[in-house]
């Protein structure tokens, strides 16, 4: 019998939902060089998994309108099964990470894949990623911003919505 369990590989997929133009227009705009406005998702057991305005959503990888990522980053392999994964996001969905329970800049899709990154591997997201918000609103144009933004609730189309949707 083979004591060593199943390992599955994880990674963060990166879009830049600026499209390059955070590099362009934030020195201008904030002062500051922001080289994206970042969106991640989680990708293991074969899906892309995701937290946005409609809760947690899953689908294949470099499946929603976004595209494919502009970058991946190897986060390693976890011994966590699929069936206890999927435990964990329906638990996150019904309590953590309802879609009603998105806040753009402190509870977002960012603030969702570091928490499930270290659920699967123990190893956080890069900083740069979630540092952003920070970021932007120690600005006096992020501060002027944040009323607007904070009305906004990102979820990048093509998702199938696995739980926590919007109880609002």
């Amino acid at each position: 019998m083979d004591k060593n369990p199943p390992r599955y590989n994880v990674q963060i997929y990166i879009y830049d939902l600026s499209r390059g133009m955070a590099r362009s227009l934030s020195p201008v705009m904030l002062g500051k060089q922001l080289d994206g406005i970042w969106h991640t998702a989680i990708v293991a057991y074969g899906d892309e998994f995701f937290y946005g305005g409609e809760g947690i959503s899953s689908c294949p990888p470099g499946g929603t309108m976004l595209g494919p990522p502009d970058s991946v980053v190897e986060m390693g392999e976890t011994e966590v099964s699929e069936e206890i994964f999927m435990e964990y996001l329906s638990s996150l969905g019904e309590s953590t990470y309802r879609g009603d329970r998105y806040r753009l800049f402190e509870h977002n899709c960012n603030t969702f894949t570091n928490e499930v990154a270290q659920f699967l591997t123990g190893r956080p997201i890069p900083s740069y990623i979630t540092d952003l918000p920070s970021e932007v609103l120690s600005t006096p144009f992020g501060q002027m911003l944040r009323p607007i933004l904070d009305s906004m609730h990102v979820a990048p189309p093509g998702g199938n919505v696995i739980s926590g949707g919007r109880n609002v």
